[in-house]
């Protein structure tokens, strides 16, 4: 089976179908810098499975992309190598459950992070 995450630094990244962003989602501490306070280091559960992950809570990213700033909401559940896109979601794929795609090895995390 292939690799649908990649493991780096405390933290878990994946190209979403949904909205085409890579997504970091960190699990460890040593995903953020020692002057980061505390009290704003979100933190998820990973089952530690590259090709069948699991990640809790809820996956929640908002951003403004293109020239217009249109506002882009990402809400999901990543279970068992599947992601669940919550009704919210502002992309086609709101409201489905699809295969989280393979992902390419040389993606890194510098697009798109999660905000809790």
């Amino acid at each position: 089976m292939s690799k649908r995450v990649t493991i780096q630094g405390g933290a878990v990244q994946f190209r979403c179908p949904g909205c085409g962003l890579l997504h970091r989602v960190p699990f460890d501490e040593t995903a953020y810098s020692p002057a980061d306070p505390k009290k704003n280091r979100p933190m998820w559960t990973f089952n530690g499975s590259e090709t069948a992950p699991t990640l809790s809570p809820s996956l929640l990213v908002r951003c403004s992309t293109g020239d217009d700033f249109k506002k882009l909401v990402c809400h999901s559940f990543i279970r068992d190598g599947k992601i669940q896109f919550l009704s919210d979601c502002t992309h086609s794929l709101a409201g489905q459950t699809v295969d989280l795609p393979p992902i390419a090895p040389a993606e890194k995390a510098s697009e798109a992070g999660s905000d809790g």
